[in-house]
């Protein structure tokens, strides 16, 4: 388990990962960006990541983005 802060006007890379994740968004918007489709993401949204899945989050509001990002545990 991760906690996130984008400022405004950040994000990150278009990238992927070889497992999937969760994410709750906790305060501010933004949007997450996938190969084919951008959705806007709000206080209390939550949104799964597919394995493999290339994505970007942006923060193209005037606030902080927060942001918990859930990853499965391995041994």
């Amino acid at each position: 388990m991760r906690l996130f802060e984008i400022e405004p006007g950040g994000y990150t890379p278009l990238h992927s990962h070889p497992w999937e994740h969760e994410i709750f968004i906790l305060d501010g918007e933004g949007t997450v960006v996938s190969e084919f489709v951008e959705s806007v993401l709000r206080i209390g949204d939550a949104i799964f990541i597919p394995p493999n899945k290339k994505h970007q989050l942006k923060n193209n509001s005037g606030k902080t983005l927060k942001l918990l990002c859930l990853i499965p545990y391995k041994k």
